[in-house]
């Protein structure tokens, strides 16, 4: 079939699976759960729990085929300009190469490049790690990361997912361009045994360069050459030479490396300096391991693939708008808000390559929250409302904390109940009868047994792995980002692009004069002259 066909087709399933309990898919079929899974690289990732039939799944594997996904992945790999709308080769998986690949794009040694950044990381690294590098007051104590988007969302996930492995300096992060974050991320700090890393691939992105200043002119109160403890992460060296960053500690990398897929490069200096050099490899072998999955397993058996095609299953199949990640992992806290911007900036778009009009809804809302706290905020909208969210679960085998494993095995009980407690729900029956032994009868019985009955039938997946190692880490990662690849194939966009992000950019900049005073507000709409008024009113005022 062509893709437009296999598309009719699968909506045709969907509309006769809507009736359709999944329980009843587990009844008809005893080996369900194995053949709903794919297994790789010590990880397990079941799709049992979704109303996906074998026969549907096989349609959904023409989807991947007529889509040209298996052709998009080689051109993917190759250096390819698949980035298409900026004429770009998308290689942040090159990042993650061992030292004896080998890979040649225009004649350029991408391999030799990247070990090169790699291995003046290390020995930065290294160096401040064991104080050879100091500050003005000692030792490095603090790092402290400023970046916004891909240069912050990254590490910022990765270095708390990793803390059983720490012991390089403390590491901290600052974003929002909002005064509160970084006055209440300095403080307490000694800017004399501080690091200040500056992630800014053009070294101009407003939010990063506003708080790098401040920054600098924190550390210029208390010592005598504030740039000396500075590093920027970016490819405008002059920019950064201007700031008083000089070449040594400046870390750049290529045009083929998005911001959201930075983290395996120089963007993962904060990671590398927190976990040591050694630790980051194994990270980025985890990420390559991966790779080598996607590259070479049969669609059926490909991690990468499959978690996709459930994915477009539940958007753009059966239009579920939203889709929950819940790592049942307290280190896993930022993960959803880094997957957020990996999916919703990748693929939220509205075009399709050739730039017309995309026919099919994009990619779903990305939301979440670690387990178990999820279970006491939104799981009742989850569990009882009126919306179907399907749920990503994901969890360890093991904790890296033996004497508290009474509390892993809570955590893995949970987080079975609630895949199964969405899978089945609770009937009227059920809950009549529950109702009935706490002694309600009549018209009480009757509404009482209402407010306990859960529909059921939601569908979930889960990702159970061993350990959160930083292999484990890298895989999960490379996984994720490969899954936006298939779907973005499949949808017929470019992941590779953010126009979206751009207006409001450009309009803040012609803003902020007007904020201050300096341009008049004439020409801005009615409303924001409204507020504009406001802020100029209460300007000064306490409240």
């Amino acid at each position: 079939m062509n893709s437009a066909a296999v598309w009719k087709e699968l909506e045709a399933r969907a509309r006769m699976a809507n009736p359709r309990r999944i329980t009843q898919l587990f009844d008809d079929d005893p080996a369900r759960g194995p053949a709903f899974s794919v297994a790789a690289l010590d990880m397990l990732f079941d799709y049992a729990k979704t109303n996906i039939d074998r026969e549907t799944r096989a349609v959904l594997l023409d989807l991947a085929r007529s889509s040209g996904v298996v052709r998009q992945r080689e051109k993917l790999f190759s250096g390819a300009p698949v980035n298409s709308t900026e004429g770009r080769a998308v290689m942040h998986w090159a990042l993650r190469l061992p030292k004896d690949a080998v890979l040649q794009v225009d004649g350029v040694d991408i391999v030799r490049g990247v070990q090169a950044t790699l291995t003046r990381m290390d020995r930065f690294a290294t160096a401040v790690r064991s104080g050879t590098f100091k500050g003005q007051g000692g030792k490095i104590s603090d790092v402290v990361n400023i970046g916004i988007g891909g240069s912050d969302l990254g590490p910022a996930m990765a270095v708390p997912a990793l803390a059983p492995y720490h012991d390089g300096p403390r590491t901290h992060f600052v974003s929002n361009v909002d005064g509160a974050h970084i006055a209440d991320t300095l403080r307490g700090l000694d800017p004399t045994t501080t690091l200040v890393i500056v992630a800014s691939k053009t070294f101009t992105t407003l939010e990063t360069m506003t708080n790098a200043r401040t920054a600098k002119a924190w550390m210029a109160a208390a010592v005598a050459a504030p740039a000396a403890q500075f590093v920027a992460l970016s490819s405008a060296t002059e920019k950064a030479a201007e700031f008083g960053i000089p070449a040594e500690r400046v870390f750049g990398f290529a045009d083929w490396v998005g911001g959201r897929y930075s983290l395996w490069g120089p963007i993962g200096l904060s990671l590398m300096l927190a976990i040591g050099p050694t630790n980051f490899h194994r990270f980025l072998h985890g990420g390559a391991a991966m790779d080598a999955h996607f590259r070479s397993a049969e669609l059926l058996d490909n991690m990468p693939v499959m978690l996709a095609l459930v994915g477009i299953w539940h958007r753009q199949i059966c239009g579920y708008p939203t889709r929950a990640v819940l790592p049942y992992s307290q280190r896993l806290a930022r993960l959803p808000a880094y997957l957020q911007q990996l999916e919703m900036e990748s693929n939220g778009k509205s075009v399709t390559m050739a730039g017309t009009e995309l026919e099919l809804p994009s990619g779903p809302v990305v939301w979440g929250e670690p387990g178990t706290n999820c279970q006491h905020s939104f799981f009742q909208l989850i569990h009882q409302g009126t919306d179907v969210v399907p749920c990503e679960f994901m969890v360890a085998a093991r904790g890296h904390e033996p004497d508290l494993a009474a509390h892993h095995t809570l955590l893995l009980a949970n987080c079975l109940a609630q895949s199964e407690a969405l899978m089945k729900g609770r009937s009227y029956d059920t809950a009549r009868a529950l109702m009935v032994d706490k002694g309600f009868a009549g018209a009480a019985l009757e509404q009482q047994t209402g407010h306990r009955i859960f529909a059921g039938n939601r569908p979930s997946t889960t990702l159970m792995f061993p350990q959160l190692t930083p292999e484990m880490l890298g895989q999960i990662i490379a996984l994720y980002e490969h899954r936006v690849f298939v779907e973005g194939v499949i949808l017929g966009i470019n992941s590779f692009d953010q126009w979206g992000v751009e207006l409001g950019k450009e309009l803040a900049v012609a803003l902020a004069p007007v904020i201050r005073g300096e341009t008049p507000a004439d020409d801005l709409d009615g409303s924001t002259r409204n507020l504009v008024a406001y802020l100029r009113q209460t300007d000064g005022k306490n409240t």
